[in-house]
């Protein structure tokens, strides 16, 4: 599917909230509460097909832990860090006078903001560098440290085992069916942990880095807040999900990144918003409802690529073949 020549090697269907699961026990009680209940088991990712998922980021913690912050960083000897920022994913900072990057922060202690303004402490338990075109997406594992003092992963898999989450600047609203839910927050003093199998790490496996820029020089950053938007069905752009998980969809952009390759039902085009329009072709499978929703005229155009709609989604849904 992809010009870029690159097939994306796995994708998860994300179970979400509310369907039935029982939450894992958690070392913290005080934390209890805010475990989201999330499964993730394995998917398939095929060429031109791609699972959806309902969460923006799936975390044991699920979107209570809102962000990261930058300052109050340490090493793993316990020295204070400074100038701590992200390269794409890949933190970089000063120890000292020393500069370090990379696996350098390896041990490194972070202040996580919870969504009730509690803090958490986190720390990064090992760093893995990606290869060939996603050599730049750096994989980390990370634990909170419960009031016991012991350390549980951030992300968990399926069967309650550590899964990495990619590092990226800014924040999310991951409040839902409210005015600017699912919203991107260019915030310069935070950043995300954004859990492998959630919609944030997924769009950035589907070619979409916020930090990086198509052939044609554009910034990606868009088409990134777009995709989220798209993998989860995200049509009114308040952050509610319209869909539930291991829908199929297909999506293409206009710079290059992913092309249509599927003789699906037209969806709906995508702005960082949510929607721009879509049909009754959609992974709700039944109608949705936007308020004050004005949809754009001759949706699925692609000349749409040049007045602000990053992607365009096909569902197959009422398609033959499947």
């Amino acid at each position: 599917m992809r010009t870029l020549q690159r097939v994306v090697a796995a994708c998860f269907a994300v179970v979400a909230v509310g369907c039935g699961t029982e939450s894992p026990e958690l070392d913290a009680p005080s934390l209890r509460t805010q475990v989201a209940e999330v499964v993730s088991p394995n998917g398939r990712n095929l060429n031109g097909r791609n699972l959806n998922g309902r969460n923006l980021n799936n975390s044991e913690l699920g979107g209570m832990l809102v962000s990261v912050a930058y300052a109050g960083a340490h090493s793993a000897s316990g020295k204070p860090l400074s100038n701590v920022r992200l390269q794409g994913s890949a933190f970089v900072g000063l120890d000292g006078t020393t500069p370090i990057t990379g696996t350098d922060f390896t041990g490194a202690r972070f202040v996580g903001k919870m969504g009730d303004d509690s803090t958490l402490h986190l720390r990064v338990d090992s760093i893995t560098q990606g290869s060939g075109g996603d050599s730049d997406l750096w994989s980390y594992q990370v634990s909170y440290e419960g009031s016991d003092g012991s350390w549980r992963s951030v992300c968990q898999d399926a069967n309650g085992g550590a899964a990495s989450a990619i590092a990226v600047a800014g924040r999310w609203n991951y409040l839902q069916g409210v005015a600017g839910g699912g919203e991107k927050i260019e915030d310069a003093t935070a950043f995300t942990f954004a859990c492998e199998g959630a919609a944030i790490a997924k769009c950035m496996h589907f070619g979409y880095k916020p930090w990086a820029t198509a052939a044609n020089g554009e910034s990606l950053a868009g088409h990134h807040q777009a995709c989220t938007r798209m993998v989860r069905a995200d049509f009114c752009g308040d952050g509610e999900s319209h869909t539930i998980d291991g829908q199929w969809v297909n999506l293409y952009d206009g710079v290059g990144v992913q092309a249509d390759t599927e003789s699906w039902n037209l969806e709906a085009e995508w702005s960082e918003a949510g929607a721009r329009c879509f049909t009754s072709e959609t992974r709700a499978h039944v109608p949705v409802t936007c308020s004050g929703f004005n949809p754009i005229p001759d949706c699925g155009s692609t000349s749409h690529f040049d007045s602000g709609t990053r992607l365009i989604s096909e569902s197959p849904y009422g398609a033959s073949g499947l």
